[in-house]
C-alpha cells in the first residue's frame, strides 16, 4: 500500500481524508505467471499498480506472430489506458510473466475518485501519462528484429 501511495504523492498532494478514501477503493490481487491482466477482445475494467513482478503489453500482427511491445515492471501503473476510458475491446493483452502482486483500482472506483478528491484529474492524467510514456518506449531487445539484435552485439 506505502509503495502505491508513495507513487501518487509523486504527482500531487493528499490529505489524510483523501488518502483514506484511496485506500478504501484498492483490491489486493495476485496474478500467477502468463495469467492475463486484461485480454484483447475484452473491455479493460480496472487500473492496476504492481508492487512485485512483470507484466508485457503484446499482440499478434496480422501473420498471427505475436508481438511483444513492452514490459511493465514493479511500482508502475498497468492499464489499457485508451480503450478503459473509452468503453471499447482492448486489441492487445497485458500478461504477467512473472507472479505478481497488484492493487486494482475498478472502473467505477477510479472515476469515482475524481468525482471526490479534488485535483483528482491532474494527479491522475500526470500518472497516466507516464504510464503511457513507459509503455511506448522501445527498449532494442523489443524495436529490432533478430538479425540487428545479434549484429549490435
Amino acid at each position: 500500500m506505502k509503495q502505491l501511495i508513495d507513487y501518487i504523492l509523486q504527482f500531487g498532494n493528499l490529505n489524510k481524508q483523501q488518502i483514506a478514501l484511496l485506500e478504501s477503493k484498492i483490491t489486493e490481487v495476485e496474478l500467477l505467471k502468463d495469467e492475463y491482466f486484461s485480454q484483447a477482445g475484452k473491455i479493460p475494467r480496472q487500473v492496476g499498480f504492481i508492487v512485485e513482478g512483470v507484466i508485457r503489453g503484446c499482440y499478434y500482427n496480422n501473420k498471427g506472430e505475436e508481438i511483444t511491445r513492452c514490459f511493465i515492471s514493479e511500482n508502475s501503473l498497468v492499464v489499457d489506458y485508451f480503450n478503459f476510458e473509452a468503453n471499447t475491446s482492448s486489441s492487445e493483452y497485458l500478461q504477467a510473466i512473472t507472479n505478481c502482486k497488484l492493487i486494482v483500482f475498478s472502473k467505477q472506483d477510479w472515476e469515482e475518485l475524481s468525482h471526490t478528491i479534488v485535483g483528482w484529474d491532474i494527479i491522475q492524467n500526470k500518472m497516466v501519462q507516464k504510464c503511457l510514456f513507459q509503455k511506448s518506449r522501445k527498449g532494442p531487445v523489443i524495436s529490432q528484429d533478430a538479425t540487428t539484435r545479434i549484429w549490435n552485439l
